[in-house]
């Protein structure tokens, strides 16, 4: 099963993918995330772990010339893993824009030091 869907002329995979052996409600699944490495994969996998509904996730890279990683997310009471991995995305891209924000304002004050290599 596919989250992100590419069109049938594009050879891309899809971004997101459920990998056989999920249970049918999403209680529990390993997901492939295309074109992605432990950079997105640790910091998911920390966010994921911060929701208390969460009973375990790890991920793996299965091989370094494949780019993907999986992703397998188990959640207590029967909720959906797919829920919680999509939450986990936008929490994550929140935290990315309040640290960027944060980076911006940071350089708007100038008060850092400016090295400039001589030629």
């Amino acid at each position: 099963m596919c989250i992100a869907s590419s069109s049938m002329a594009d050879s891309t995979p899809p971004k997101i993918r459920i990998l056989k052996g999920a249970e049918p409600d999403l209680s529990a699944a390993t997901y492939q995330i295309h074109d992605e490495s432990h950079t997105i994969g640790n910091a998911l996998r920390w966010m994921i772990m911060k929701n208390p509904k969460v009973e375990f996730c790890g991920y793996s890279v299965p091989h370094p010339s494949e780019n993907h990683i999986q992703m397998r997310i188990q959640m207590y009471d029967n909720l959906s893993s797919l829920t919680a991995l999509l939450t986990a995305l936008s929490d994550l891209d929140n935290l990315c824009g309040t640290i960027e924000g944060a980076y911006n304002a940071s350089l708007q004050q100038g008060s850092y030091e400016r090295w400039h290599e001589e030629s």
